[in-house]
């Protein structure tokens, strides 16, 4: 092995491979490794140019008067003898000359290092095990490789972020993380550590995150090279903010992002949908958004209104801005084989290609194939298609649905990309989605951009992606776990988050378990960075089947408004309507806070209480912004509950006055009218009036 240093990057070469590590940014190395001659120029979510930081680098001859270095297998493996040390800010790397690497922090403190178990007394845990850290498996008769990253693990060490997952678990230690995206599955391959340090894997590639008691894991099925990132900080804040700077800010939350959207499944009509808006505000209820869901159109890949159930989509429009609402319009990446589009996209390589059997992706509402979201070519079709039908008729808000994509099934190895084969690079889809929707946008002159997204990557949340959590079922089980998604997504770089209010599948509005579901979840929404009612309300199927031009039409689904659940429901309901209304100075400074420094809008409570270890293993609790303590109630029945609240200040309960010292757990009143939120000491913040 030959180790150098050269033009501020650390050069490591064994055989085939090369080894980079390089200052990326304040406090951060990133780390690449290949097997071929040169290194894959990719950088996937690593594009945002970072501060020029010059690493400090030093070498120390190794002790050489044990006779074992004298020995012909340690020399010849083991030829450089010298231990490198390199410094950027906060964070310290040490390469042992073995190949192996340590990171420690400026207090001289390890952060994490590589799991390497071989038969070498440098290696403190020398044994015959032979495991490197890093594996780099050629797949025979390809330049691609099968890549194994190992981690040391840690028995004090809690880790956080990753994305989106369907269970309760905010802290993924222990936890088996599929790297890939399916509906209401968001993989954001961004954790932070306990220990003082964040990580991101930088490859969209279909594997796998293991966090285990004996080692971390991180596993890519197909890829180019080995690439990661990771940073040293003293607060969680400071990992994010450097996270931030390397992946890209998310934009300033649109206005009409602050308050309510209104959604269900699905306003049938352009007439239906003003129907809702114009009570609404006849009620004198705030709303900022409504939205046109899916099958609006003609056909899927049309892009357009169905001109018999939306005749004038620019009349529809000028009413709800005049109404101060803001109408945001679903978009659908699959082009069905009798679109007027499909022959052109196919025959200029803009879908998505198979590499065996049927070209189909989806066969629900017709025989479709999702647009190739990696080609830029196509992101720009796509987009142009949008800009003609819907941005010249006044829309700028859409929502990119099946953003994964939704794939049936999930045949990963079957499907191909502009950018390569879904092995390698599937996970990027949603980003290049909500890019092509971004620099539209931006080229047509809009300068507040808000995409909603039904999946995201690193990297996603500087496009404006706002995403959620998919169609997840209308449960308090799937609430609790809607609590951990959202957190997780935050501490993962997506700060704009919202999920179904009720859930999405199996809500039924004549139920009075779902009657007190919807409540809670609708007061725990206005705590959230977007307050947003959806859900297809069973039996939606009630309604009677239609048909135009051969394409079939979906039904309208059940009601889904604040008065659709009884009277004393909606005065509830409408009670947390104005309680979102007076926090929107409160909100707007909280978006503003995640766009300049990357911050959580919800987050766990360990960002503002990194001292207080109790902190650090609370997960049915947040902090909405830096001044609120949220307690959404997630069980049913249940009218009062325990809340832990940090230590370091008292707090107010904003319900009853009540005033607690911090570093304990109360209990406290949960009516159903009611959702516990506590306002920090020395902060004023309006909730319940």
């Amino acid at each position: 092995m030959r180790v150098s240093a050269e033009q501020n990057r650390i050069v490591m070469i064994e055989g085939k491979k090369t080894l980079w590590l390089e200052p990326w940014g304040k406090d951060a190395f990133r780390v690449r490794m290949t097997g071929e001659a040169m290194m894959d120029p990719q950088d996937w979510a690593l594009t945002e140019p970072v501060e020029d930081c010059r690493m400090e680098v030093s070498v120390e001859e190794v002790d050489t008067t044990d006779p074992w270095y004298a020995t012909r297998e340690y020399t010849q493996y083991h030829q450089s003898g010298k231990i490198y040390t390199a410094v950027n800010g906060k964070i310290k790397a040490v390469i042992n000359p073995e190949g192996w690497i340590s990171y420690y922090n400026q207090k001289g403190e390890l952060l994490t290092e590589e799991y390497w178990r071989n038969r070498n007394r440098i290696n403190r845990y020398c044994t015959s095990l032979r495991i490197d850290a890093r594996e780099l498996k050629p797949l025979p008769g390809s330049t691609d490789y099968e890549l194994t990253l190992r981690f040391e693990a840690y028995d004090d060490e809690k880790i956080f972020g990753m994305g989106q997952y369907q269970d309760r678990h905010l802290d993924k230690k222990g936890a088996t993380l599929e790297l890939a995206h399916r509906n209401s599955q968001s993989s954001v391959p961004f954790m932070i550590s306990s220990r003082g340090y964040g990580f991101l894997w930088n490859n969209p590639a279909i594997g796998t995150a293991t966090f285990a008691a004996n080692r971390t894991e991180w596993h890519a099925k197909s890829t180019k090279k080995l690439d990661y990132y990771i940073v040293a900080g003293d607060t969680p804040f400071d990992l994010e903010e450097r996270y931030a700077d390397a992946t890209g800010h998310s934009p300033m939350m649109p206005e009409y992002g602050l308050g309510y959207w209104q959604c269900k499944l699905r306003y049938r009509t352009q007439e239906e949908l003003l129907t809702v808006a114009r009570e609404h505000k006849r009620r004198g209820l705030p709303m900022d958004a409504i939205v046109v869901d899916f099958f609006h159109w003609t056909r899927q890949g049309e892009f357009k209104f169905e001109p018999r159930d939306w005749p004038d989509p620019e009349a529809m429009v000028k009413e709800l801005r005049e109404l101060g609402i803001e109408p945001v319009v679903s978009v659908w990446p699959t082009i069905d084989e009798r679109s007027e589009n499909f022959g052109e996209m196919s025959g200029k390589g803009y879908l998505v290609a198979p590499d065996r059997g049927m070209a189909y992706h989806m066969s629900w509402m017709g025989n479709t194939v999702f647009y190739d979201a990696t080609h830029p070519d196509a992101q720009q079709f796509v987009w142009e298609k949008c800009r003609e039908n819907y941005y010249d008729k006044g829309i700028r808000c859409f929502w990119l649905d099946e953003a994964e994509p939704e794939y049936g099934p999930y045949d990963f190895d079957n499907y191909r990309y502009y950018a390569g084969p879904a092995l390698q690079c599937s996970n990027v889809y949603p980003l290049g989605y909500v890019k092509g929707f971004y620099d539209g946008l931006k080229a047509a002159g809009e300068t507040e951009i808000l995409s909603l997204v039904r999946c995201a990557w690193a990297g996603s949340q500087k496009y404006g992606a706002l995403t959620w959590s998919g169609d997840i079922h209308s449960s308090f089980r799937a609430m609790r776990e809607q609590l951990q998604a959202g957190l997780s997504m935050g501490v993962a770089g997506i700060p704009w988050w919202t999920s179904d209010i009720g859930g999405f599948i199996g809500g039924d509005i004549r139920d009075p378990y779902f009657k007190e579901l919807l409540v809670r979840w609708f007061a725990w929404g206005a705590f959230c960075p977007v307050f947003r009612m959806h859900g297809e309300r069973s039996p939606w199927y009630e309604r009677e089947q239609e048909f135009i031009d051969g394409v079939r039409q979906l039904t309208s689904g059940q009601d889904n408004e604040v008065w659709s659940f009884g009277e004393e429901n909606y005065e509830i309901l409408k009670k947390f309507l104005f309680i979102r209304e007076r926090m929107r100075p409160y909100i707007r400074e909280c978006m503003k806070q995640a766009s300049e420094t990357g911050a959580p809008v919800m987050r766990p409570l360990f960002f503002d209480f990194p001292g207080d270890g109790k902190a650090w293993e609370v997960e049915d609790v947040y902090m909405f912004g830096p001044d609120l303590l949220v307690a959404p109630v997630m069980e049913e029945g249940l009218r009062e509950r325990e809340v832990y609240l940090p230590a370091g200040c008292k707090w107010t309960d904003a319900g009853t006055g009540a005033v607690y010292e911090g570093g304990r757990s109360v209990i406290v009143p949960a009516p159903l009218d009611i959702i516990p939120v506590f306002v920090r000491e020395g902060r004023e913040c309006p909730v319940y009036e």
